[in-house]
């Protein structure tokens, strides 16, 4: 071979190479997000101090150990006085709920936001090809997603999954699920419907540790338009750039960590238990270790080897990970799921997070509550209506569910953001001035057992 066929041989590989990975970047498939609507309930389903007070003395299962158990994480929960119930609870009717309740619940949720989304978009039912519904503690015969195709009339050949027990970050799996069928499914559009069923699933049981998920859930739910058509990305709003879901069901305690149970009474509710953390911090540990090296630079990881050398290696993933890795040299934003005022706190602590990152999600958790799959959105949206999202930024979704489960996710965004959407009302009193404070211990705190005792003669 001549000297000069040697010298440009390397060359040609390297423009070949340059030239297949351009060729299979624009044959790849991507994920892009036109629009999402969140729920907002009526005023008259609001849960101020009141009405859960008159909820929890309607529970004459209750001791005074139990109350004050109830008294204490209502007013540390971080949980207003703002956040949506279900009618049947505000009604009075959380000991017998109804199938008609639960379908009464579940329909004003997903038909409200998809009526918005639809009109907001421009898009019509018909022109949908992938639905997504997941709601984890109700699944009726016909389906949700057989509900939402009769109730628009959508095509005969759509194709409808309805993901049902997949916890808190069901919403993650959704978008997840979408992105991998859209690698079949060309210049398709996806509706995804995330909520949860809150009024059949109330607990009106005395055990502690199945009594924290009446103190948190509320009513709420989101529903998003994605699709894989790149004529529309001018449209879009958000392109999904990584997605990674770790699951824990293999671990027996992971696997009991949240979980649905009846209790010696025969009430049937969630139970979280002692383990629920230390699974929480070890999925998100094995999530982010697969995660973190696709968005970050190869300079910060590289930083990072050499700075844990000097470090106890023993020592929890999640736990040094904020004192070793800058995550803001890969991600502008922190999506954190709202499912309450630890888990948020333990999540910003172990990433090395500041009150401003923690803020979206604190606040969202405070205006409402733990709204189980649809919380990221109220998250998101709280970003957007404070107008932080602009164009190229990196958005960080950190989502946990039973199961035990971690799914996780990175959007861009591809323009700059300012719509208040469902934070229209509200935004400008958040952040309040000071920490939002729950009047609940200042207004009951003067029950007592003889007090207890005439309401369960009532």
């Amino acid at each position: 071979m001549e000297p000069s066929m040697i010298i440009c041989l390397p060359l040609i590989c390297c423009i070949f190479f340059w030239l297949w990975k351009l060729i299979f970047r624009n044959t790849e498939s991507c994920c892009y997000m036109l629009d999402y609507e969140c729920y907002k309930g009526p005023e008259d389903r609001k849960l101020d101090t009141e009405s859960c007070g008159k909820i929890v003395l309607r529970n004459k299962n209750l001791g005074l150990e139990q109350y004050r158990f109830l008294l204490q994480t209502i007013t540390n929960s971080g949980i207003g006085e703002e956040t949506y119930g279900p009618k049947n609870i505000i009604e009075g009717k959380e000991d017998s709920p109804s199938l008609e309740d639960a379908l009464s619940e579940i329909d004003d949720i997903m038909f409200s936001t998809l009526d918005k989304l639809f009109e907001r978009t421009g898009i019509s039912p018909s022109e949908i090809d992938i639905l997504i519904v997941n709601v984890s503690l109700f699944a009726p015969a016909p389906s949700l997603t057989a509900r939402v195709v009769n109730r628009y009339k959508m095509r005969h050949d759509i194709k409808a999954f309805n993901l049902s027990g997949m916890g808190c970050s069901a919403s993650v799996v959704a978008v997840d699920l979408v992105q991998h069928l859209f690698k079949s499914y060309k210049k398709a559009f996806a509706v995804v419907v995330s909520t949860e069923s809150i009024g059949p699933n109330w607990y009106c049981g005395k055990e502690k540790s199945m009594i924290l998920s009446n103190c948190l859930f509320r009513s709420g739910g989101c529903s998003m338009l994605l699709t894989n058509n790149r004529a529309l990305k001018h449209r879009a709003i958000l392109k999904l750039n990584h997605s990674l879901r770790t699951h824990l069901g293999a671990n027996d305690e992971a696997y009991r960590c949240c979980i649905q149970v009846e209790d010696d009474l025969g009430y049937v509710g969630f139970l979280l238990t002692r383990g629920l953390t230390r699974n929480a911090s070890q999925a998100l540990s094995m999530n982010l270790r697969e995660l973190l090296p696709k968005v970050l630079p190869l300079w910060e990881l590289l930083r990072c080897v050499f700075k844990s050398i000097t470090r106890n290696r023993n020592k929890c993933f999640t736990e040094a990970i904020g004192a070793i890795l800058n995550l803001k040299a890969g991600v502008d934003h922190f999506c954190i799921h709202p499912g309450g005022k630890a888990v948020i706190d333990g999540i910003g602590k172990s990433l090395g997070l500041t009150d401003y990152d923690l803020e979206p999600a604190r606040m969202a958790l405070h205006r409402f509550g733990n709204t189980s799959a649809g919380g990221l959105w109220y998250v998101l949206g709280y970003m957007e209506a404070k107008k932080r999202l602009k164009k190229g930024d990196r958005i960080l979704m950190i989502s946990l569910g039973a199961g035990f489960k971690c799914n996780n996710c990175v959007w861009e965004v591809l323009r700059d953001l300012k719509d208040v959407n469902v934070w229209k009302d509200s935004i400008d009193h958040y952040p309040p001035p000071k920490a939002p404070v729950n009047p609940f211990l200042e207004k009951y705190s003067w029950i007592n057992d003889e007090y207890l005792r005439f309401v369960k003669l009532q």
